[in-house]
């Protein structure tokens, strides 16, 4: 299994909260970077928020201020905390994870900001 795992989409009103979690498949400790990416239908996949094994961050400048990325070394988890979403949110997230220069993609979960 290569794969990491996402969880938590799900449709939420503009404005609210929605946390996403990403299983990595082994230790996070030998993973050299992380991060959340986003396509919407039509559109190029784009980074949304990341982080590298030292600690640095990047949040694309749509979700500055509203998205926070962190981690959970004992659980081998990376979570995406979103907060005041907004309709143009809606995407599916992808985690991607980087090990030993391979690129893991996981399956994708659907995020829907709507009224």
């Amino acid at each position: 299994q290569v794969q990491p795992v996402e969880s938590g989409g799900g449709l939420v009103q503009p404005g609210g909260s929605l946390r996403l979690s990403c299983a990595a498949s082994g230790s996070i400790s030998s993973i050299n970077s992380m991060g959340w990416y986003r396509q919407a239908p039509g559109k190029q996949r784009e980074l949304v928020a990341s982080f590298t094994s030292g600690r640095t961050t990047y949040y694309a400048d749509s979700v500055k201020g509203r998205f926070t990325i962190s981690r959970d070394n004992n659980k081998n988890t990376v979570y995406l905390q979103m907060n005041s979403l907004k309709p143009e949110d809606t995407a599916v997230y992808y985690c991607k994870q980087v090990r030993g220069g391979i690129v893991s993609w996981g399956p994708g979960t659907q995020v829907t900001v709507s009224s």
